[in-house]
């Protein structure tokens, strides 16, 4: 006998796939703490410039010694910071106090403003601290993400981190300007105080198993500055990296103030466009993983040097009609967005899998004390060109200065490197 002939019906629709990292609870809550506190400094790092621009009144110079006192500590206190974060048994602690530490710290700036005595000094002051806060919650954080993130897995969790930050980086300076339009700058930092409460709480539920190490804090130190002078690997990154940021760090110094003032874009479209143009880095984060297991991760770290600051020469170039800045603005963000996901992944994997975990910490530390304690070198150099010779000139030599940086690793071990190296 012949059965009924029965027609299928439409196929249910899939879900959406939930990469295998997020099925994980400890990392799934380490990320979600690092999303959330990641769209709350993007907030702050437009909305505290603009304060000290719209609020205190502050010019090129002032604007160099702001940047310089939020990046200063990691001139000084990265180093020992590491050293004593490999010493400590619970790194995940250090990040929970140091995020209460910068919502306190970043809440007393719109009280400051509602009394009438915010000025530069006590912003450069409360900038300075939440830096020294920052340093720790950020040596501690290589630690944290090798006792969650297996070895083979360590470029898929670093493009879910930095898919974060791009995404931050999209809506973040966004929702900033508006807030920053609508409410004023003191209003917007509040959002800031929240997604760093909100971070500590998703890491207090983390659970790890943490390594320690037992080895003295001076002697920590020391080796950790003798592993990557003696490794060509996290040499060359690390002298690549320096340069580019010590350029980059001028430009940065110096854009809100020159497209602000200069090209007479508000700060609310100056939000629209920073976002728009940081989809790039949803895109960069998206194809990191396959480029480097396509070209190795080695030649991917060669091209993040290239695509990350060589659009940023369009900012200096842009000039005419309203419409044709825009584009050009947008354009260089949306590149250079694209280009620093590709770098920071690549980099980041590189350096964590040749580092010895007991020691991720420290070195972590001491590569924060050199590339990142350039910034305010950067950010003062930035200030003070700018005054000198003109805000525009000054962003020509610094966009173009930043593509220095390739020729530390153009001659390196990565530039054939094609799997990530052995620790």
């Amino acid at each position: 006998m012949t059965e009924p002939l029965v027609l299928a019906g439409p196929a249910p629709p899939r879900r959406p796939r939930i990469p295998r990292l997020l099925r994980q609870t400890a990392f799934r809550r380490y990320w979600s703490a690092q999303t959330v506190s990641l769209f709350g400094d993007q907030v702050t790092m437009l909305a505290v410039p603009l304060l000290a621009l719209l609020a205190v009144g502050a010019g090129p110079a002032e604007m160099g010694y702001l940047t310089a006192a939020s990046l200063l500590p990691n001139l000084f206190l990265s180093l020992p910071a590491g050293a004593w974060v490999d010493r400590h048994p619970r790194r995940r602690r250090v990040m929970i106090a140091a995020d209460l530490g910068r919502a306190g710290l970043l809440l007393a700036v719109p009280l400051l403003w509602w009394t009438g005595t915010l000025n530069l000094m006590l912003l450069c002051a409360v900038a300075f601290l939440i830096g020294c806060l920052s340093v720790f919650f950020e040596v501690a954080h290589s630690s944290l993400f090798a006792a969650l993130v297996r070895r083979p897995d360590y470029v898929d969790a670093n493009s879910l981190v930095n898919g974060s930050r791009a995404m931050s980086h999209v809506a973040g300076p966004s929702i900033g300007g508006l807030l920053v339009q609508v409410l004023t700058a003191p209003v917007a930092l509040l959002s800031g105080v929240l997604t760093y409460l909100v971070s500590a709480v998703f890491l207090a539920r983390t659970r790890v198993t943490e390594h320690t190490v037992t080895t003295g804090t001076a002697l920590g130190m020391a080796a950790g500055v003798r592993f990557v002078a003696r490794s060509e690997i996290l040499r060359a990154t690390l002298l690549g990296t320096t340069t580019l940021n010590l350029f980059n760090y001028m430009f940065a110094a110096l854009f809100v103030l020159y497209v602000t003032t200069e090209l007479g874009v508000s700060p609310g479209i100056l939000g629209l466009v920073i976002g728009a143009g940081a989809v790039g880095g949803l895109l960069g984060a998206a194809v990191t993983g396959p480029v480097s297991r396509r070209i190795g991760i080695g030649p991917a770290v060669l091209v993040g040097f290239v695509a990350f600051p060589a659009p940023l020469v369009l900012v200096p170039l842009a000039m005419g009609p309203e419409p044709v800045v825009l584009a050009l603005l947008f354009t260089a963000e949306f590149v250079s967005a694209l280009g620093v996901m590709v770098l920071d992944i690549a980099v980041g994997s590189v350096q964590i899998a040749a580092t010895p975990v007991a020691m991720l910490a420290v070195v972590s530390g001491f590569r924060r004390t050199v590339n990142h304690g350039i910034r305010p070198i950067g950010a003062l150099v930035g200030g003070t060109l700018g005054a000198a010779i003109g805000v525009r000139p000054a962003l020509w030599i610094a966009s173009i200065g930043a593509l220095l940086g390739l020729l530390w690793v153009v001659f390196s071990p990565l530039r054939g490197m094609r799997t990530l190296p052995e620790e």
